[in-house]
């Protein structure tokens, strides 16, 4: 690996007891939280930022690019596509009165605790929705019924008389949610536009929030919907409709944690004052250290891969932070799964991005780790070929189990006979593609080897059932959640938590390809927790960005 330029003062070989090292169990954070991507200096904002298409179509410098987004979509609440009365009502400092729609309980049971100072009304009609999908073991059934209890909860030692002054939702121990909830407790006569049939639940609540308005003419009255066909009809009504943004981890996911920060040119002139360097032996591997600090080491997080690539003709570097603390950090040199002496089951990286993600995949130290990317950048492949290495070859995990959300994009095939792994079969061709690729690569191993390798994986891969996870513990396992994207956070904190000593979990998903009703870019499960564990010293996150697949298909990724 080739190595920066020679530092100030001479190397040595230092002792563990001379260098600090984070305490066991607890995350190295920087003082400074990456929070406001305003706040940062320009050479800190990740150009990794900008999608590859909007730099190839602009054809600015990534500098550039990264001040054009940063400028033109800054991650603050105001921004948000907030009803005109809604932003009256913000800029006067006036409570509003939101009016949940049914999907929007049915989707975050916690939502009736998370507006904060405002209030917030049920109609009749969504109680009676409530109830109508409370029974079964679907995500929307037992979310229906956890919003019937928070509800039984709240009303439940409230004297009839004072329902209709509101109930404070803070009576729960929810400190956040300043507001009361309101239940309609009376029939409310409204006009609705002719055409539109009485007896829908929709309308109902269109004529209830319009009904809401004249009796409250002082009061904001705006309608929460995660149904877009609803906030469409409300406004051509002319009532404010808004979707439900509390669920979103990031308005933008052009500022999500990209786990890649590319380094100026000079900043080894910058941050090589005081530089101190050592060498050490992990996992059968040498890396270089280096000790330094600097302007931007505050904007960088512990697991972070840096990189310099000088158009010089100078070597670049390509590096880890493994350590920070304050305006110090420590970082490591990587190892290069591009050569072939290094290849892991016969694979070997590609492109830059790759060679990031194979260091985490292939780190025993790191228990987590993410993988995003669009179509054809590798990320089962590289999962898959880790997890056999260390199952197979240096037995570091018992077996690999493989699991996703079985949400299809067309129409449903209907009812599938078999066992559990039988019935996952139609949902892991994905694998099966994968696994041929990597059972060719033995080219030595003849077609009767083959067949035994075969066999042999086959029999270390186990494909479990997202369906019967709760309750389980997985131990000594390499753990594989494809399709990562179609997970609410609940969901994913459910597969997360399910791991035992020794297990690593590795989430893979392209955002943009969610087929998971009501849930979008922001509210993913997937960027939930890319957003949560980013700056954890036993986790790690890799945007994949550059397609391997094929030509063919590279090229329909960025027309299509």
């Amino acid at each position: 690996m080739p190595l920066p330029k020679l530092p100030t003062k001479p190397a040595s070989l230092l002792s563990v007891q001379d260098y600090p090292k984070a305490e066991a169990g607890k995350a190295v954070k920087p003082r400074i939280a990456i929070v406001e991507p305003m706040a940062r200096s320009v050479e800190a904002a990740p150009p990794a930022r900008i999608k590859p298409v909007e730099a190839r179509k602009t054809g600015k410098a990534p500098a550039e690019n990264a001040r054009a987004v940063i400028a033109a979509k800054p991650a603050k609440p105001a921004d948000r596509p907030k009803s005109s009365t809604s932003r009256a009502a913000d800029k006067s400092g006036v409570t509003k009165l939101f009016v949940l729609d049914t999907n929007v309980l049915m989707h975050d049971p916690t939502s009736l605790f998370r507006f904060e100072e405002h209030d917030i009304y049920l109609p009749m009609v969504t109680l009676e929705e409530l109830d109508n999908h409370k029974k079964g073991m679907s995500e929307v059934a037992r979310n229906a019924r956890q919003v019937s209890r928070s509800l039984d909860a709240l009303v439940g030692d409230v004297v009839d008389d004072l329902i209709d002054h509101g109930i404070l939702l803070s009576k729960l121990g929810n400190k956040d949610a300043k507001g009361r909830l309101f239940f309609q407790t009376k029939l409310q006569n409204a006009d609705l536009p002719e055409g539109l049939p009485v007896g829908k639940a929709d309308n109902q609540i269109l004529g209830v929030v319009r009904a809401l308005e004249a009796e409250l003419p002082t009061r904001p009255v705006v309608l929460v919907s995660k149904d877009i066909n609803m906030r469409i009809k409300a406004r051509a009504m002319g009532l404010p409709a808004e979707d439900y943004f509390n669920d979103h981890v990031l308005e933008d996911t052009d500022l999500l944690y990209s786990g890649i920060q590319p380094l100026p040119d000079d900043f080894w002139n910058k941050h090589g004052k005081g530089i101190e360097s050592w060498q050490e032996n992990k996992h059968g591997t040498g890396y270089t250290f280096y000790r330094l600090s600097g302007p931007l080491v505050p904007s960088l997080l512990v697991n972070q891969f840096v990189f310099i690539e000088p158009k010089n003709g100078e070597p670049a570097f390509y590096g880890q932070v493994t350590q920070i603390n304050g305006k110090t950090a420590v970082m490591q040199t990587l190892r290069d799964y591009g050569h072939a002496k290094n290849s892991v089951w016969g694979i070997t990286a590609r492109n830059r991005e790759q060679n990031f993600a194979l260091n985490l995949l292939m780190n025993p130290d790191c228990d987590f780790v993410t993988l995003l990317g669009q179509a054809g950048t590798g990320k089962t492949l590289l999962a898959l070929a880790a997890g056999l290495a260390q199952v197979l070859e240096t037995k570091t995990y018992n077996e690999i189990i493989v699991t996703r959300v079985t949400v299809p994009v067309g129409e449903d095939i209907g009812f599938l006979p078999g066992t559990e792994e039988e019935k996952m079969g139609p949902w892991m061709g994905a694998f099966d593609d994968n696994l041929e690729v990597l059972n060719k690569s033995d080219s030595d191993a003849g077609e009767w080897g083959r067949a035994a390798t075969q066999d042999l994986i086959r029999s270390r891969i186990k494909i479990k059932s997202l369906n019967f996870m709760r309750g389980r513990t997985f131990v000594n396992k390499f753990l594989i959640i494809d399709e990562a994207q179609n997970l609410t956070p609940k969901q994913i904190k459910t597969l997360v938590t399910r791991a035992g000593p020794g297990t690593k979990i590795i989430c893979l998903g392209n955002i943009a390809q969610i087929d998971t009703p009501y849930l979008t870019e922001g509210s993913s499960g997937l960027t939930y927790v890319v957003d949560r564990f980013k700056g954890w010293s036993h986790s790690g996150h890799v945007t994949l960005a550059r397609g391997e697949r094929s030509r063919l298909a590279d090229h329909a990724s960025d027309v299509l």
